[in-house]
C-alpha cells in the first residue's frame, strides 16, 4: 500500500495535469490552435508576465534538479518529468 504522502503527490500530479489543461482547452476552442495569440495573452499585463516568468524559472530549476537527481540515483524514469513539465505544466512535472 502506497504511503499517504505518495498518494498526496499522485493526487496533486493528477490535479496539476487536468485543471490547467482544462483552461488551455477552453482557450484553444475559443481562439484556435495558434500559439502566438496564447503567448500574447500570457503577456497581457505585468501580472501575467510575472506569472509566466515565475513558471518558466521554476520549470528550468526543476529540470536542473531532475538532471542532478538522475546523475546521482540513476533513476532514468525521472527524466519523464521533463517533457511532462514543458508539455503539460510545472505542477504536473513536479
Amino acid at each position: 500500500m502506497p504511503s499517504p504522502l505518495r498518494m498526496a503527490y499522485l493526487a496533486l500530479a493528477i490535479w496539476g495535469a487536468i485543471h490547467p489543461m482544462w483552461y488551455f482547452i477552453q482557450w484553444f476552442r475559443a481562439e484556435g490552435f495558434a500559439l502566438a495569440p496564447m503567448i500574447e495573452a500570457w503577456h497581457a499585463n505585468a501580472a501575467t508576465s510575472g506569472l509566466v516568468w515565475d513558471l518558466t524559472i521554476a520549470a528550468i530549476a526543476l529540470t536542473l534538479w531532475i538532471f542532478a537527481e538522475v546523475a546521482v540515483r540513476r533513476n532514468w524514469e525521472a527524466l519523464l518529468a521533463i517533457p511532462a513539465t514543458y508539455l503539460v505544466g510545472v505542477s504536473f512535472g513536479l
